[in-house]
């Protein structure tokens, strides 16, 4: 049973957003001319959206319930949409089915872009770092920066670590955290983050071990 409900899965992930898209329009157009009593078939046109988004959200709800017992929503919207067939509202279900499927979707694409600017911001922190000792600079991975190491960011290079200045006048880039498009005036005793673009200043390291992205992760959960 369980191999059945994961090639069920793996049937029902199969086109990916270009397939939802897709259906969804289809759908749209069956329940927009089931509304408007525009028939051209012997059946209610309606019946187009509950096979091609009523159908996932069942086949979900039942692999769901088989795999790990999960009652969520897609078990509710099932019932709501058997519910409809069976006291022959065909153009309830049908939109309950568009609507549900047209929510699903946003989701997804809302959690795509999370998830790319998550990623974004991982591949923008520098691999390595210049810290100075007895005024020698030396480079080293970023991962092996303590706190309290005396760094030096060179113009147009990112900052490793969450530091703050000790020495001289910069600029930083902050869209990547704030949005902002313009430069932000930072000097000494101003805290910068992992991964913000600079000009030419010193720095102190005073976090050290987490990324910008697992930083921002734990101060959102506190």
């Amino acid at each position: 049973m369980k191999a059945l409900m994961e090639k069920l899965e793996h049937l029902l992930e199969l086109g990916g957003i270009k397939k939802d898209i897709t259906l969804l329009v289809i759908s749209g157009i069956a329940v927009i001319c089931s509304l408007a009593n525009v028939q051209p078939f012997p059946f209610d046109i309606a019946w187009a959206a509950i096979i091609l988004c009523g159908v996932p959200i069942i086949l979900e709800a039942v692999i769901g319930l088989v795999t790990a017992f999960d009652i969520k929503a897609d078990v509710l919207v099932s019932l709501a949409l058997i519910a409809s067939i069976c006291i022959g509202e065909t153009f309830a279900a049908g939109e309950v089915a568009f609507i549900m499927q047209l929510g699903a979707l946003l989701e997804e694409l809302t959690v795509a872009k999370a998830r790319a600017g998550i990623e974004k911001l991982v591949h923008l922190t520098p691999q390595t770092a210049r810290v100075l000792h007895n005024g020698k600079e030396t480079v080293i991975p970023a991962q092996e920066v303590r706190v309290g190491d005396l760094l030096r960011v060179l113009p147009g290079e990112s900052v490793p670590v969450d530091g703050v200045i000790t020495f001289g006048q910069t600029s930083i880039n902050q869209a990547v955290m704030t949005g902002e498009s313009l430069p932000v005036d930072k000097s000494v005793g101003d805290e910068v983050s992992s991964g913000t673009p600079v000009s030419y200043t010193h720095l102190r390291a005073h976090e050290t071990g987490r990324n910008l992205v697992c930083r921002l992760l734990l101060e959102k959960k506190k």
